[in-house]
C-alpha cells in the first residue's frame, strides 16, 4: 500500500465514520474506495465490515442506559441475530467473486434508496404506538424478520440499521430511542460476529483496514459534535450520491 493509498483510505473512512454517527451510510463511502484501492469486491466488503465495527462498539456504549432496559427483547432476538449473522458471512464466502460483483451494484442501490427515504420510512413506523398494531404479539415474526436482516448484515450490510429501524417500529411498542438503541446492539452484534467468521475463515485486508478503524473512529467522535451544525439531510445526501455514483460505475464496468 503507498502512502497516498493509505490517505486516501484514512480519509475515506473518517468521512464515513461522521456520516454514520450523524445520518448513516458510511459503508456507501468506505466499501467503494475499498474497490478503488484495488481490493478484490468480497476482500473489500470484509475489510468494510472489520473498518466499521469499532465504531458501532462506541454508539452502544451511548445508549447503554436504552439498552439496559429492554433484556428481555434481547434475550429473545439473540439466537436468530448470532445464526443470521453466522449464515450471511458463510453466503458471502461461497458466493463467487464474479456473481458478487454482479450483486453489489444493486445492493448499494437498494441501499441508497432506503437511506434517502429513512426520514420517511422512520415517520412511516415510529407513528404512534396506537398504530402499531402488530406490537407485542409476534414475537415469531420479530425473530424471522431479525434472522434474515442479521443473514443480510452479515453478506454486505449496507443500510441494515434502517431496515432494523422499519421493523421494530412494525412489531415492538418501543419509541424511537429505544429502538434506535437496540438497532446498535444488533448491528454491533451482527458486524462483530461477522468480523471474527471473516477473520478465521475469510480474507481481510487488515493493514487497511486497521488504517480504516482509527479513522472511522476518529470520524466518528468528531461527527457528534459536526451533528450540531450541519443538516443530516446533507450528508445523507453525499452518501447516497456517491453510493449511486459508485454503484454506476461498477455496473458499467460489470456491462463493458
Amino acid at each position: 500500500m503507498t502512502p497516498l493509498e493509505a490517505v486516501g483510505l484514512a480519509f475515506a473512512a473518517f468521512l464515513a465514520g461522521g456520516i454514520n454517527a450523524i445520518a448513516g451510510g458510511g459503508t456507501l463511502i468506505g466499501f467503494p474506495v475499498l474497490l478503488a484501492a484495488g481490493y478484490g469486491a468480497k476482500v473489500a466488503n470484509m475489510t468494510n465490515t472489520v473498518a466499521i465495527w469499532p465504531g458501532t462498539i462506541s454508539g452502544s456504549w451511548a445508549y447503554r442506559s436504552e439498552i439496559s432496559r429492554q433484556r428481555a427483547t434481547i434475550t429473545a432476538i439473540v439466537i436468530p441475530v448470532v445464526a443470521g449473522a453466522i449464515a450471511g458471512s458463510a453466503l458471502l464466502l461461497s458466493t463467487p467473486e464474479s456473481t458478487f460483483e454482479w450483486i453489489v451494484p444493486f445492493l448499494i442501490y437498494g441501499a441508497c434508496i432506503l437511506l434517502a427515504f429513512q426520514d420517511k420510512l422512520t415517520k412511516m413506523f415510529f407513528a404512534g404506538t396506537d398504530n402499531n398494531l402488530l406490537a407485542g404479539r409476534n414475537l415469531l415474526l420479530m425473530r424471522i424478520g431479525v434472522f434474515f436482516v442479521a443473514v443480510y448484515g452479515g453478506y454486505f450490510g449496507a443500510a441494515m440499521g434502517i431496515i432494523m429501524l422499519a421493523l421494530f417500529g412494525l412489531l415492538l411498542s418501543e419509541d424511537m430511542q429505544h429502538a434506535n438503541a437496540l438497532k446498535g446492539l444488533v448491528a454491533m452484534a451482527v458486524n462483530g460476529i461477522a468480523v471474527v467468521y471473516f477473520a478465521i475463515f475469510g480474507e481481510v485486508a487488515w493493514e487497511a483496514a486497521a488504517i480504516m478503524a482509527v479513522a472511522a473512529l476518529a470520524g466518528g467522535y468528531m461527527g457528534v459534535g459536526v451533528a450540531r451544525k450541519l443538516p443530516k439531510e446533507k450528508l445523507r445526501l453525499v452518501a447516497v450520491t456517491w453510493g449511486a455514483f459508485a454503484a454506476t460505475v461498477l455496473l458499467i464496468r460489470q456491462v463493458w
